[in-house]
């Protein structure tokens, strides 16, 4: 048997998009919240993956690096969509089976990314 482990996590950061022909130009920040899926068999215990491992990874490989940080000090085009890409390399280099990610940019944006 299969199964999925969702565990969502937030951090505040700043961007600014210069290619961009409206308000998203200027310097402004945001409440970001981020969903990171794994999927696995179960394991001994039941479990895909412990809750607690999943956050250690995710903050230590994500939240952490980019909390409070004006993103395009560390990448170019922080759009949602690529530092939702980064946030899945970054999370699968680190040796999670990541097979969905969803970073909300506001209470009613979002980027998802699936496999493939």
């Amino acid at each position: 048997m299969r199964a999925r482990v969702t565990r969502c996590f937030s951090f505040e950061a700043a961007h600014h998009l210069p290619w961009h022909p409206g308000r998203c130009r200027r310097l402004h920040g945001h409440h970001y919240r981020l969903e990171v899926t794994v999927e696995g068999p179960l394991g001994d215990h039941g479990v895909v993956m412990d809750f607690d491992d999943l956050s250690t990874v995710v903050e230590r490989e994500v939240v952490e690096p980019w909390d409070h940080q004006l993103l395009n000090d560390l990448i170019e085009n922080p759009t949602a969509e690529l530092l939702a890409q980064e946030a899945w390399k970054r999370l699968e280099a680190a040796g999670l089976n990541v097979v969905g990610l969803r970073l909300w940019e506001t209470p009613d944006s979002a980027v998802e990314l699936t496999p493939g």
